[in-house]
């Protein structure tokens, strides 16, 4: 069954999505906006951090198999980097992250005839907000339609962000655009799952998300791989009681990744030797969150290279999210030798054997993150030595496996009757 996967950008699992389907000589075609061809001469003509950029979307895919739909991309890119914010607007600018996706869509559906006459397609490959016109050519010719959905599913993510607006309205702006999505998105979501033939999820909390509806489709679960766990032996800093215990949280600075529990589980531990770090990008004025806990030090976003360095640097990663779907930087954190003080709702709830890798705590629960963390300071050999127990564990986790256990479930489709959507 020969597959054609598409992506508007191509992060770090759809990558591993491509290797998987070359290795098991399924890849058709691969489509995304931009894919940087490093023989380029234009290349030469780029700044260095230009340059650099740029060679982040290069894929090691044959340019034949390539499609390329580039620019409303760089119609976004352009606008970002000229602060042009009404070009952005979300849904409504033609640069919008969602008419970047959207019409990147719709491409793909205009060339699956032409590919199709090419190589005979068994399969589409689509994510979450960029599959539904994909989905309807595709079954118009007969092809089947794998759904990757990334994050728990939109109808209990609103519910959950519209209560944490509700119970912390100071934070209601940083829920991100879940609470702001239209109508129109949201009936989109809706019908490109009603349209999958195989669903495809990283977690647990993904899985159990899906509508009643879905319970009948085919789905399978892959958790993300995790990076090469670090070898250079664990700094024995953390013995030291005078040093304070260092506690990372890292992802947008936003109530969806529960920050403003984790701000008032620090202002429990006042008088303990525990300090907070934030990594990440603000969604409101750094006044807004000194005003809420003044005592975390902000670390920018960076290299990736750089964030294990500073990941190292600490010693407990905490996330306390309300929604995700499976958070990679759980994994990240724990390949560097930090245990994790997570929700089941990071979709990592397999990360943590309790009292080893690290401690589960639910949702909206300051003073239970306070608690965990308040042990975790008290005990600082235990500490220790759950650095190694998180790092081992997070290396159990392989890309190679999660690419291929979809790859078997894709395998598994063929000789089966497609979807039908719901009549509208």
């Amino acid at each position: 069954m020969k597959v054609l996967l598409s992506h508007s950008a191509g992060n770090q699992n759809v990558r591993a999505m491509l290797d998987a389907l070359t290795r098991a000589g399924l890849l058709a075609r691969f489509a995304t906006t931009v894919a940087a061809d490093e023989n380029s001469a234009m290349l030469r003509l780029m700044p260095a951090n230009v340059r650099r950029d740029w060679l982040r979307r290069r894929f090691d895919v044959p340019r034949e198999k390539i499609l390329q739909h580039r620019w409303r991309e760089l119609a976004r890119v352009i606008c970002g980097g000229a602060g042009w914010r009404s070009a952005l607007r979300h849904e409504e600018g033609f640069a919008s992250l969602d008419a970047v996706i959207q019409d990147f869509d719709r491409f793909v559906a205009r060339s699956l005839p032409s590919v199709q006459r090419r190589e005979p397609l068994g399969a589409v490959y689509a994510y979450e907000d960029g599959a539904l016109d994909t989905f309807r050519a595709a079954g118009a010719l007969g092809i089947k339609r794998i759904y990757d959905l990334p994050i728990a599913y939109w109808e209990l993510g609103h519910r959950l962000q519209q209560e944490e607006a509700e119970r912390l309205p100071d934070w209601s702006a940083t829920l991100g655009g879940g609470l702001v999505d239209s109508r129109a998105k949201l009936a989109r979501k809706t019908q490109e799952l009603e349209l999958a033939d195989l669903v495809v999820v990283a977690s647990t909390f993904v899985r159990d998300s899906l509508p009643v509806s879905a319970a009948h489709k085919a789905i399978v679960m892959s958790p993300f791989g995790s990076p090469a766990r670090w070898t250079g032996g664990w700094s024995q800093a953390a013995l030291d009681p005078a040093r304070p215990m260092r506690v990372l949280f890292a992802g947008s600075m936003g109530q969806r990744k529960g920050l403003a529990d984790l701000f008032a589980a620090m202002k429990l531990l006042a008088g303990e030797n525990i300090e907070l770090v934030v990594l990440g990008s603000p969604m409101e004025s750094m006044e807004f969150y000194k005003g809420q806990y003044a005592g975390f030090t902000h670390e920018k976003s960076r290299p990736h290279a750089e964030v294990l360095a500073l990941m190292r640097s600490c010693d407990v990663f905490c996330l306390p999210s309300i929604v995700e779907g499976r958070a990679l930087v759980m994994q990240e954190a724990m390949s560097q030798g930090l245990p994790v003080v997570i929700t089941a709702n990071t979709g990592g709830a397999d990360l943590v054997v309790e009292g080893r890798t690290g401690f589960l705590v639910p949702i909206r629960a300051p003073e239970q993150i306070a608690e965990k963390l308040s042990w975790l300071n008290r005990h600082r050999a235990e500490l220790v030595a759950m650095k190694e127990e998180a790092a081992r564990h997070s290396s159990s986790y392989s890309w190679t496996a999660y690419g291929d256990t979809v790859v078997e479930a894709i395998r598994r489709l063929e000789g089966v009757a497609p979807a039908v959507a719901a009549p509208t």
